[in-house]
């Protein structure tokens, strides 16, 4: 079945930015260029573009045109990184339980937020990653199959899935919200704590230059886990 219009645009401007045809800042085709190159009418390239700037990709000029946007590694102050990493650099040793890796249909929220249709296979893992033998997180992650079709493929107990998805999926943009929630019995069970006890929640959603790749829930028992971060401001 073939692609609709819209997406084989935005599939096209995104090989033209990755093969390094287009760099930053370079003007891309027009609406009607674009129309005209696919066959298509001006709404559906206007689509495209549209999507493409909603995801950082693309930046619109008024009265100048579209152009290549500036590629930055996220979109918040708080810097993404692999939780490995993380612990690995204070010393401490890193272990992970792989509790699940398969494809299951989209439920009506992932879709709406992977960008597919609803029921459609996406990929799924979940696992709790340690630090000295104790759990500090729980990542429940749900992964573009269209953009990322090996995800369920790989082994996580080798990699971690930031890892393989900064590898064949690099960050474009990420969006995240943080909040306080009670433990769940499943939550609890995982993470080694009381049933209630309070955690910290980060709901995280993650692009690459073709669309959102992946969003993940990382729960965190509150007595294990904090979040930091440094600003800079400039006098």
């Amino acid at each position: 079945m073939s692609l609709p219009k819209f997406i084989e645009i935005k599939q096209y401007i995104c090989s033209q930015i990755e093969a390094g045809k287009w760099l930053e800042y370079c003007q891309v085709p027009s609406e009607n260029q674009l129309a005209k190159q696919f066959a298509c009418s001006r709404m559906t390239a206007r689509r495209a573009l549209t999507e493409l700037c909603q995801q950082g990709t693309l930046v619109r000029t008024q009265g100048l045109g579209t152009f290549v946007a500036e590629l930055k590694s996220q979109s918040s102050l708080l810097e993404i990184r692999n939780i490995a990493d993380e612990i690995n650099e204070r010393g401490h040793g890193y272990s992970v339980l792989q509790l699940s890796l398969e494809t299951r249909p989209a439920s009506a929220k992932i879709a709406v937020v992977l960008g597919v249709e609803p029921e459609s296979l996406v990929g799924y893992s979940e696992l709790v990653h340690c630090e000295d033998g104790y759990p500090i997180q729980l990542e429940q992650r749900y992964v573009n199959a269209r953009l990322v079709p090996q995800y369920t493929e790989q082994d996580f107990r080798i990699q971690t899935p930031h890892h393989y998805l900064s590898r064949v999926a690099p960050l474009t943009q990420a969006t995240h919200t943080i909040e306080a929630i009670a433990a769940d019995n499943e939550m609890a069970q995982h993470l080694t704590i009381k049933l209630n006890e309070p955690c910290l929640q980060i709901a995280r959603r993650t692009w690459s230059s073709q669309g959102v790749v992946s969003f993940a829930l990382l729960t965190h028992p509150g007595s294990r886990y904090r979040v930091g971060g440094e600003l800079h401001i400039n006098e």
